[in-house]
């Protein structure tokens, strides 16, 4: 997370650099840009980014979570799916710190396993509607006319359904189909991919248009080059940063569609942990009532994730804001 927040700051002012190159010598546009200048716009970005104290223990706290649903289950001595009967329902004590479940699983440990399912799953249907809104939408920003046409129409058709309404259809589908467990999660990727992509192509699109009248851009078609070569050398670059942060605000709502869909049964199923279906667990008034170690947690655990994650992603903005630059 930390490194793609110094991507952006590294890549975020491109744009300013290349119209800078085009103001003092437009054939300079091919040459690769000077570091000490790029450099200079890193720290000082950087230093703002670290001012924001409420952006960096968001950053933290991600960090943290992270590490300890990743690393946490290798240093377990119990595994997450190991039923002893003899320790069902055990409140929170010295062997397990966060009690037991009705199988006498600890819960400590499926929540860090949980947290691995659910984090997994958030990056990775990011990381595909990003790729594939951000090639869409410049597509449709660069070339316009019918392809603009196609695409744009395909987006505004999914973002005028409400897309957790969408995602229950196709959880229910899941379920109608009988589709083993452990393909499910890849399923849920590919669903949250789905209804994640119009925003990110829209706003990709928006800012291929303003971009292609830029002076760089007009001296890219004055010296020549071809398309792809504007495409992805000058025009792809200076949106990273936009990609990056958009990417970063959706993270959270990918965990909670997927911890939304678990708690449903219509997302990961059990004996696959998720902080979602772990919530479910405790879905009748005695457990809500008398066992509330059993809800508790994960349901901290996607708070904490998601406001973090939230947080570090709005420092990112205002590092990147262009009237904070000033």
């Amino acid at each position: 997370m930390f490194c793609t927040g110094l991507l952006i700051l590294e890549f975020g002012y491109r744009e300013e650099e290349a119209d800078v190159a085009v103001q003092s010598n437009v054939a300079d546009i091919s040459k690769p840009q000077t570091t000490k200048g790029k450099s200079s716009l890193f720290r000082q970005s950087l230093r703002r980014l670290l001012k924001n104290k409420l952006a960096v223990s968001g950053f933290v706290v991600v960090i943290f979570m992270f590490a300890l649903c990743f690393l946490g289950p290798l240093f377990s001595p119990y595994t997450d799916n190991k039923i002893n009967m003899a320790l069902m329902n055990k409140a929170p004590n010295m062997k397990h710190w966060l009690g037991t479940d009705a199988l006498g699983r600890d819960i400590l440990t499926r929540v860090m396993q949980a947290g691995r399912i659910s984090l997994t799953v958030g990056l990775a249907s990011m990381v595909l509607s990003v790729f594939i809104g951000a090639l869409l939408g410049a597509i449709a920003g660069y070339y316009r006319g019918i392809a603009d046409q196609i695409i744009m129409r395909i987006a505004d058709l999914l973002l005028t359904v409400p897309s957790l309404p969408l995602l229950f259809i196709f959880g229910a589908l899941l379920s109608e189909w009988k589709i083993p467990t452990d393909y499910r999660m890849y399923i849920v990727m590919l669903m949250l991919s789905i209804v994640s992509w119009p925003g990110m192509a829209r706003m990709v699109r928006g800012q291929m248009l303003s971009l292609r009248e830029r002076e760089f851009m007009q001296a890219a078609v004055v010296l020549g080059l071809r398309d792809r070569r504007k495409l992805f050398n000058h025009l792809l670059p200076n949106i990273i940063p936009l990609l990056i942060v958009m990417a970063t605000l959706n993270i959270g709502g990918a965990i909670l569609s997927e911890s939304v869909l678990s708690f449903f049964g219509l997302g990961v199923m059990p004996p696959t942990p998720t902080w979602g279906n772990m919530i479910d667990a405790a879905n009748n008034m005695i457990d809500f009532k008398d066992r509330p170690w059993l809800w508790i947690p994960p349901g901290l655990s996607i708070f904490a994730t998601v406001i973090a994650i939230n947080i570090f992603g709005d420092g990112l903005r205002d590092v990147l804001d262009p009237k904070q630059k000033r």
